[in-house]
This record gives C-alpha cells, sequence and structure tokens, in this order.
C-alpha cells in the first residue's frame, strides 16, 4: 500500500526478478528517474507469486507486474497500465523437449508448465485445450526435462534462449502460432495499477514509468549492466537480445494492435473455458 511520510508519498512496485524487468525499471530503481513528491518501493518476486498476491489482495501493490492471464481475476482492483508489457513479436513461450515430436505426438504428452496462472500455460491450453500438465518451478524445467522426469516443458524468459545448451528440441514456438492464427503479437505480461490511487496519480505514475522505459533504452549499456545481476545464465549479448525481445516500443504503449491482442486473447480463453471470470479490460495512463 503506498503510505505519506513527510509530504513524500510511498508507491509500492512489484515486479519479478528477471533482466527485461530490471532494465525497464532501471531508471526509478536508481533515481536516475525521480518524480516530485513521490517514492519508489520496489519488492521482487517471481510472477506467480506475484499473480497469486494481486488475486489474493496480499500486500496490494500499487503497482504490479502480472501475467496477462491473471488480470481477469484481479480486475476489480486494478487497471491495466498501457505501458511497461512484455510483447512477443511472433514468438513467445516454446514448448521443448529431449527429442523431436510432431505437433499431435507433443499434444498427447504430460508438459511441465511453470504455473496455471501464466500467459504461457493460456496459450498452451489455446493450442492444445486437453493437454496433461504438472506443475514445475519455471527455472526447474529445464533441469526437469534433462533429468528424464517428463517428456516435454514449457518455458518461459530466458530459458527461450538457452534450452540447446542442455540438447533440447523446440517443438513449437506459442508466439509464432498464435500469431499464425490471430495476426496478432503475443502480449505475455503487463503490469496493473491499483484503481484506488485516482486518475491523476495514475497518470503520474504511468508517465514515470514510461520515463523509467525511456531512460533505459536511451543509456543501454548502464541498464544492462544493471540487468546483468538478473540475467539467470546469459551472457551480456545474450541478456542484450533477450531485453530487445521484451523492451522495446511495445513496453512504452501497446499500441492498438496490442490492445487488440490482450482482449482477443483474454475473450478467447474465457470462450473455451479457460478463464472463469468474464474479462473487462480497462486501460490506464
Amino acid at each position: 500500500m503506498s503510505a505519506t511520510v513527510l509530504g513524500i508519498r510511498e508507491i509500492s512496485i512489484a515486479h519479478s526478478p528477471d533482466s527485461d524487468d530490471a532494465f525497464m525499471f532501471y531508471g526509478l530503481a536508481t533515481g536516475k528517474v525521480a518524480v516530485p513528491g513521490l517514492h519508489f518501493l520496489h519488492t521482487l518476486a517471481d510472477i506467480q507469486t506475484l499473480n497469486q498476491k494481486a488475486i489474493d489482495g496480499q500486500g496490494l501493490y500499487d503497482v504490479t507486474a502480472i501475467s496477462m492471464h491473471a488480470y481477469p481475476y484481479l480486475q476489480d482492483k486494478y487497471a491495466l497500465m498501457t505501458c511497461g508489457g512484455s510483447v512477443g513479436e511472433g514468438y513467445g513461450p516454446m514448448i521443448v523437449a529431449r527429442r523431436s515430436f510432431s505437433l499431435s505426438e507433443i499434444k498427447q504428452k504430460k508438459i511441465a508448465i511453470p504455473g496455471k496462472l501464466t500467459t504461457a500455460y493460456l496459450v498452451l491450453r489455446l493450442f492444445a485445450p486437453d493437454i496433461d500438465t504438472a506443475v514445475v518451478p519455471f527455472d526447474h524445467i529445464v533441469p526437469a526435462l534433462v533429468a528424464g522426469d517428463y517428456e516435454a516443458g514449457l518455458i518461459i524468459h530466458e530459458g527461450q534462449l538457452t534450452y540447446e545448451r542442455s540438447g533440447l528440441h523446440r517443438i513449437v514456438d506459442l508466439g509464432s502460432w498464435w500469431r499464425q492464427i490471430t495476426g496478432l503479437p503475443l502480449p505475455l505480461g503487463g503490469n496493473a495499477i491499483r484503481r484506488s490511487l485516482g486518475t491523476e496519480l495514475i497518470k503520474l505514475i504511468s508517465q514515470a514509468l514510461v520515463d523509467s522505459i525511456r531512460y533505459a533504452r536511451s543509456h543501454r549499456g548502464e541498464a544492462l549492466d544493471y540487468a546483468m545481476q538478473f540475467a539467470r545464465d546469459l551472457d551480456m549479448e545474450s541478456a542484450d537480445q533477450f531485453v530487445g525481445m521484451y523492451v522495446n516500443e511495445r513496453t512504452v504503449n501497446y499500441g492498438p494492435d496490442g490492445r487488440e491482442a490482450i482482449c482477443r486473447l483474454l475473450d478467447m480463453g474465457h470462450r473455451q473455458g479457460i478463464i472463469s471470470v468474464q474479462p473487462q479490460v480497462e486501460f490506464a495512463g
């Protein structure tokens, strides 16, 4: 919750300890971007934890990173910021396996997934509605495949760039599949902002995040240096590539087709019974 101390209002921000989130929040986290009268408090947690906390109302951060899949379950408390999103332009979560499978074969396998509130899981269910899954922490999926615990897994984050090092095969890129069936980019994650902050404060915070993203992009070297502490198993070149995939103009603003993609994705999930709540997407900022 936000609080006011000696005339300074504290704004709580929660995001995941990933290189792309670290990059976009670099300006705010280091004080390179400041807003008179506001002090930003950062909390880091994995995205599945942040999804669940926002839904349960635990802590109720002023701004929280969420999986797009989770938004309908917290839409009564939060609006979706127009900035800070992670969008795949024809790429996204991947199904990988220890050996090659056809698309029909992979739909018969048990897939290790990073959580049922992740957007990766939502798109997987759109791709294969009846697929069997097992929840495994996202950073344990590749080791579990290598150990032979599962034949296939759904990977997110930096694993999209590193899976081949473990001798795994890409079966399908769900971001590519989504583009083929919709012609749209795949919105994976976003930032939600607490409705009770009010219109003016929401606009102020949103502009601060936009400024932070733009600062990082215009001071790429120093922002990448900062983000490297969160770049799991990535060298500087790979981290630069990963950040470029998910912190770009779409992160500054989704754009009309990005907004359409969010609404389409959530509506499809609801119509197919994956999302139990009728999505009512409201953009803020």
